[in-house]
């Protein structure tokens, strides 16, 4: 049953039923099933009565719950999940930003550097930026705060770090993307690197360049001791290596080929949990604590799933996914001006939504349209991965704001916050711009690695 007008309505109202505060995975679901049975109903059917209750509906939910399940793709999610809350509650992460703020004690905001990157390592390991920015507000902001750090200023790093393990592999966001887009995540984690790592360093650079030029917004902490240089090459080696050498043994046998995303998310846990045994902070209590906050998440991404395919069938299924095609096409534009409008669209939902609906809903929509364009859908996927970092990093639904107001409570002002992080959204689009201008940042190395891709 063809009815756009009905596919325009559906997503309007999940839209709606979202920013009122409603569960996404069982908003989703409600709105699939519910319009779905709108959908496939036949009210002329010679049997209607008995058919409204064996409507199509009801099996399309049953088929894609059961895809989502038997996904190889979406395993290496509870498994990364496992690692990220084992490496959290081994507190690895303290002896991390405590080796790295030595480290760095000669650079212009010390401190906040090592935030910067045990953010970005952390998250790494992680990929959960709620448990990101929760820790390190908990850990780093109480240092930078005794440093006399300005509130706002501290606030920005942290959230601005947070948001990194989205984007840098072994991200659990392109692990949906691939199954979302049916890509390579071989291929996606190629692409993603060398983004990464640039914006981690933009973040770095502007760190450094903002304390140079206004040194009272990061005075430099006095030192109680002169530290020796084996001290410090002590400290990295017994924290900062450990944690790294595994996450790049995990990247490195994804890329080498020599290992599936699942297969090293596996050996990544196991990884984890060797450490905490090494770092002698493994208890009973913890296991458990990880194993039940992973089947938590787990449980979350895979009824997500459940409830976006049946939603965004039920959408193409009305002629939602056709309409808008249409449109688009209609407006003759070039390449470059198709880009820019999907950007700017997926900015702007990024204000009330989170990159988990922007991803599961609205990318797909137009995915179909790269071949039109002659978009690269690798290229693509690394423009909207970075677009994702604003979804956190915009107020006024800025989560990552929210996370750390969360954890700080009366300690610092929402407003403040908001304020803190409006440089690094700037940064993030400057990204952006970088990357259209070169698309050999997310191109070269896939291409060298994979081969060039041929559609």
């Amino acid at each position: 049953m063809t009815n756009p007008e009905v596919a325009i309505l559906m997503l309007s109202l999940f839209i709606v039923l979202v920013m009122l505060g409603f569960p996404i995975a069982f908003t989703l679901l409600a709105m699939g099933v519910g319009f779905g049975y709108y959908a496939y109903y036949d009210a002329g059917s010679i049997n209607a009565i008995t058919d409204a209750f064996n409507n199509r509906i009801f099996y399309l939910l049953n088929q894609n719950t059961y895809s989502v399940m038997e996904n190889d793709t979406l395993v290496a999610i509870p498994l990364f999940l496992f690692m990220g809350y084992v490496v959290e509650r081994a507190n690895i992460v303290n002896r991390l930003f405590t080796s790295l703020q030595l480290a760095a004690r000669n650079l212009p905001g010390s401190m906040a550097i090592a935030a910067l990157i045990t953010c970005a390592v952390f998250s790494t390991a992680s990929g959960i930026v709620g448990a990101v920015v929760t820790l390190m507000g908990l850990l780093a902001y109480p240092a930078m705060a005794n440093a006399n750090y300005r509130r706002d200023f501290s606030a920005g790093v942290i959230c601005a770090g947070g948001t990194l393990g989205i984007l840098i592999p072994p991200s659990i966001m392109l692990i949906v993307y691939a199954a979302i887009a049916e890509l390579s995540p071989l291929r996606l984690y190629a692409a993603a690197m060398f983004p990464g790592l640039l914006l981690a360093g933009m973040y770095i650079l502007y760190v450094i360049i903002r304390v140079w030029i206004n040194p009272s917004i990061a005075p430099k902490p006095p030192q109680d001791r002169e530290y020796r240089n084996a001290e410090i090459y002590l400290a990295l080696l017994t924290s900062f290596v450990p944690l790294t050498v595994l996450i790049m043994l995990v990247l490195g046998s994804i890329l080498g080929g020599l290992a599936t995303p699942a297969e090293a998310a596996a050996m990544g846990a196991l990884g984890g949990l060797v450490l905490a045994v090494l770092y002698r902070s493994l208890s009973w209590q913890k296991v458990k604590e990880s194993v039940f906050l992973t089947a938590k998440a787990t449980a979350m991404v895979c009824w997500m799933f459940v409830g976006s395919w049946t939603f965004a069938s039920v959408f193409s299924y009305l002629g939602g996914h056709d309409i808008i095609e249409h449109w688009v096409l209609a407006l003759n534009l070039e390449p470059w001006q198709f880009l820019v409008i999907v950007q700017l669209i997926i900015f702007l939902l990024g204000w009330p939504l989170e990159w988990s609906e922007i991803l599961i809903i609205f990318v797909p929509i137009f995915l179909p349209m790269l071949d039109t364009f002659g978009v690269n859908p690798y290229f693509f996927a690394m423009l909207v991965a970075l677009n994702l970092q604003t979804s956190f990093l915009t107020p006024p639904m800025a989560m990552s704001a929210y996370y750390l107001k969360g954890v700080l409570k009366k300690q610092i002002e929402l407003v403040q916050i908001f304020k803190g992080i409006l440089p690094y959204l700037g940064i993030v689009i400057f990204c952006m711009f970088l990357m259209y201008m070169f698309p050999g940042i997310a191109l070269w190395l896939p291409d060298q690695l994979f081969g060039p891709y041929i559609p």
